[in-house]
C-alpha cells in the first residue's frame, strides 16, 4: 500500500496510507442505533469484489539496500557471493517484488474489474483473486495518476458477479456505509461504519474530492468499494491517515461522481481525455473579495492565462474571479480544476467572470489538457525604463518602488518579458512584508489596473482609499514571470 503525506495535518497523522472496500445488492433493515446487520446485503456483494496481487521484477542495480557481506575469510564468502549475482555471474541478481490489493467487478460479462492505481502501479503481473478461490490474469485497461484509479481486465471462464455504481451526490453524512476488502491480505474482510465527512481535499492530487469514513479500512484494502446500504459503490477506499499503519478510523474514498467518468474513459480511450481552460488560478480570501468590491469571497481568481492555451484570446484576463463555469457553480478555488477536466475536450462553454467589478458572461472553447498543460505561464511586454539612469524610486505601503530598467532588470535578474513598477526594498515591518513581498517582486497591477510608473502605484492607492477601500489588490510577477495576486492592508 502506497503512502502518502497529507501536508494538512502536520502533527501526529504525518503518514497516511492507502486502503480499500467492495460491492451491492439488497437493502437492509435499520434501527436508531444503526443497521440491524449487514449480513444478507454482505452476502450478496462478497464474490464481487476480488484481491489484486502484482509482481514486479527489479532490476539489481535498482536496489537501494547494502549488499550483505560476510566477513573476510567465512566459510559463507562463496555462498553470498553466489547469491548476489544474477545466473551470468555478472552482477547483483534480479528480485521480484509483489504488493496485494482490492478491487470489484463492474461488468460481468466484460470481465471489468476497477481498483487504484498504486494497487498495480509498475507491475509486471497482475493476478486477480475471487472470493471462490478462482485466480486468472488480469490485463491493464488504462489507468489515471491524477484520481489513482485503474481498470482492469479478465477473461471469465465462468460467469462472474458485478456491482452496480450508485449515486455518491446523494450520500449524506451520517449515512451507513459498508467496506470490503483484503487488508493485510486476509482476504474478503467486511467492516461498516458512516460518512464523517465529504469533500475533503487531502493534497494528493488535483481533484480532491473524498467521502471521509470511519468504516474500519487498512493496508490491502486500496482499491476496493465502499457501499451504501442498497449494495451500490458510492466510493473507491484510496487512503487513511494512520500513525501506527492501523485504522484510527480516518478513512477516504474517491466518490463515484468523480470517479465515473474516469472509468467510462480508460474503458474507452484507455487514457484519460480531460478538458483544459488554461488558466492559473489562486483562492479568493476575504482581504481579495473586499479589494475587489465582492460582497462574498467565492470562485477562483485568474492569477494567469497561459501562452497558447484556450483563453489565450483574451477572452478570460488575469484578475478576473471565475464564479460560474458551464452553468455549475465555482464556490471554492479547487471546485474549478474539478468541473473543467469533468467537461468534454472541443465544448464551448460560457463562464460568468467578476472583472472591474461586475459580472460578465464569456464563451470559451475548451482544450485538452496534456501532462505538463500546468507547468506555467508567461507575461508579454516591453522593456520600460531609461537606460544608465538612477531610476526615481517613491515609498508605498512599506515598499520602495522603481520604474523597471536595465539596471533593475541586472541587479534582480528579472525578465525581459516582464513589465511593471520594480519593489526595490520592504520594510520589515509593514503588511507588505507580512504577505512575503521581497525586493525584485514587480507590480504589474493594481486593483486590476496596469502600472508603469511608482507615481501610477501612489494614485491608485490614493483612490483606492479614496473610495473606502481597506485593502488594495496588487498583481505581482516574480523575477521569472511568475504571476500571483496579494492584498495589502491600506490602513
Amino acid at each position: 500500500m502506497r503512502n502518502i503525506r497529507l501536508r494538512a495535518v502536520r502533527t501526529a497523522f504525518a503518514a497516511a496510507m492507502l486502503l480499500a472496500a467492495p460491492a451491492a445488492q439488497p437493502a437492509l433493515a435499520q434501527s436508531n442505533s444503526g443497521p440491524a446487520s449487514v449480513a444478507d446485503l454482505a452476502e450478496g456483494l462478497l464474490d464481487a469484489v476480488v484481491n489484486i496481487s502484482t509482481s514486479q521484477n527489479v532490476g539489481g542495480e535498482g536496489r537501494t539496500q547494502p549488499r550483505m557481506q560476510a566477513p573476510e575469510g567465512s566459510p559463507f564468502q562463496d555462498f553470498f557471493d553466489e547469491f548476489f549475482r544474477d545466473k551470468d555471474g555478472q552482477g547483483p541478481r534480479n528480485r521480484k517484488v509483489s504488493s496485494l490489493g482490492s478491487g470489484f467487478v463492474i461488468d460481468a460479462k466484460e470481465g471489468i474489474i476497477v481498483t487504484n492505481n498504486h494497487v498495480i502501479d509498475g507491475a509486471d503481473d497482475i493476478e486477480v483473486n475471487f472470493a471462490d478461490g478462482s485466480k486468472l490474469k488480469a490485463e491493464l485497461v488504462g489507468a489515471d495518476t491524477k484520481t489513482d484509479l485503474a481498470v482492469l481486465k479478465v477473461t471469465p471462464v465462468k460467469p462472474l458477479t458485478e456491482v452496480p455504481l450508485g449515486d455518491s451526490e446523494s450520500m449524506r453524512i451520517g449515512d451507513w456505509v459498508m467496506a470490503i476488502g483484503n487488508p493485510f491480505g486476509l482476504g474478503g474482510t467486511v467492516t461498516v461504519g458512516i460518512i464523517s465527512a465529504r469533500g475533503r481535499d487531502i493534497n494528493s492530487g488535483p481533484y480532491d474530492n473524498f467521502i471521509q469514513t470511519d468504516a474500519a479500512i487498512n493496508r490491502g484494502n486500496s482499491g476496493g468499494p465502499l457501499f451504501n446500504m442498497n449494495g451500490e459503490v458510492i466510493g473507491i477506499n484510496t487512503a487513511i491517515i494512520s500513525p501506527s499503519g492501523g485504522s484510527i478510523g480516518i478513512g477516504f474514498a474517491v466518490p463515484t461522481e468523480l470517479a465515473l467518468n474516469v472509468i467510462n474513459q480508460l474503458r474507452e480511450f484507455g487514457e484519460t481525455r480531460r478538458g483544459w481552460l488554461g488558466v492559473r488560478i489562486q483562492p479568493v480570501t476575504e482581504d481579495i473579495a473586499e479589494s475587489l468590491g465582492m460582497a462574498d469571497a467565492k470562485g477562483a481568481l485568474v492569477a494567469g492565462v497561459i501562452r497558447g492555451g484556450p483563453v489565450d484570446d483574451g477572452s478570460i484576463k488575469a484578475g478576473d474571479v471565475i464564479i460560474r463555469f458551464d452553468g455549475r457553480e465555482v464556490d471554492e478555488m479547487r471546485d474549478l480544476p474539478r468541473v473543467v477536466a469533468e467537461s468534454p475536450v472541443g465544448k464551448a462553454v460560457d463562464v460568468v467572470v467578476i472583472r472591474d467589478g461586475k459580472e460578465q458572461t464569456v464563451q470559451v472553447t475548451l482544450g485538452r489538457l496534456e501532462d505538463g498543460d500546468d507547468a506555467g505561464d508567461e507575461t508579454t511586454g516591453d522593456d520600460g525604463g531609461p537606460v544608465g539612469e538612477a531610476p526615481q524610486t517613491l515609498s508605498v505601503l512599506g515598499m520602495t518602488l522603481a520604474e523597471l530598467g536595465d539596471d533593475s532588470r541586472q541587479e534582480f535578474q528579472i525578465a525581459e518579458d516582464v513589465e511593471g513598477v520594480v519593489i526595490t526594498a520592504v520594510d520589515p515591518d509593514s503588511t507588505a512584508a507580512e504577505k512575503r513581498i521581497e525586493p525584485g517582486d514587480v507590480i504589474v497591477e493594481i486593483a486590476q489596473e496596469s502600472v508603469k510608473t511608482p507615481q501610477e502605484v501612489q494614485e491608485r492607492i490614493a483612490a483606492l482609499k479614496q473610495d473606502g477601500r481597506r485593502n488594495a489588490l496588487l498583481m505581482l510577477a516574480g523575477p521569472t514571470g511568475e504571476l500571483r495576486f496579494v492584498t495589502v492592508r491600506m490602513d
